[in-house]
């Protein structure tokens, strides 16, 4: 709020928020808006800045001295490097699927219970002329409806699946805002003049313990390792 910066996005950031900037320049941009951009769409990141900077490399690859990634801790590992980046999205898939498939059986014996109630019921069998016609047809129609279903069940687990990741990429984006240092603006400043107050005080302090006897002996030895 003291210091606000126009960043890329927008023409300010929010405040209490964290912007990022290459080295040497005023092309802000917010840490949440950069890390959702490398997870939607990475190809739009470096071109942010005319393609003149290794914004991924550097920023966001294990192997740099510069990632913000280091700073994550555990829980910052576990939601970045295994569910979002393990095996490009394998472990995240497969959690969810294993989810599913654990809620499904759990629930089986109430499905069975609504299943059964309903194959017996007469409202069921009275559309025995809509539903039989399916029944009875042959194996081509049955394998196109069979299709569609499939693919209504997998367009369903991909909505979920996409829902699921946008949820822990916030995650992501609030631990990042949480653990990544601040080294530029209003907090850093006051801490290094608080740095430089405490300091003088400190030497004001040792030479207002000192007598006149004193700062004698302190100019000889000046006078004696003096450079």
């Amino acid at each position: 709020e003291e210091d606000p910066k126009s960043c890329l996005y927008s023409f300010d950031a929010e405040p209490n928020t964290k912007v990022v900037a290459p080295l040497g320049t005023d092309q802000w941009i917010s840490l949440s808006a950069l890390n959702r951009l490398r997870r939607t769409d990475p190809t739009k990141v470096e071109p942010m800045w005319h393609s003149r900077y290794s914004i991924l490399k550097s920023w966001f690859a294990d192997e740099s001295e510069f990632s913000m990634l280091q700073h994550v801790g555990v829980k910052g590992f576990l939601v970045s490097s295994v569910l979002l980046d393990g095996g490009n999205g394998l472990v995240l898939r497969s959690l969810l699927i294993m989810t599913v498939l654990s809620v499904i059986i759990t629930l089986m014996p109430l499905l069975e219970f609504i299943v059964g109630r309903i194959i017996v019921s007469a409202p069921f069998w009275a559309q025995w002329t809509t539903w039989g016609r399916v029944v009875r047809a042959g194996f081509p129609l049955k394998l196109l409806l069979g299709q569609l279903a499939w693919k209504g069940v997998a367009t369903t687990f991909s909505k979920l699946e996409n829902n699921v990741r946008e949820y822990i990429v916030d995650m992501e984006c609030e631990i990042l805002e949480e653990s990544v240092p601040l080294t530029v603006g209003v907090d850093s400043v006051e801490e290094e003049e608080e740095e430089d107050v405490s300091d003088e005080e400190e030497v004001e302090s040792e030479y207002d313990n000192l007598d006149g006897e004193d700062f004698d002996s302190y100019d000889d030895y000046d006078d004696e390792y003096d450079y």
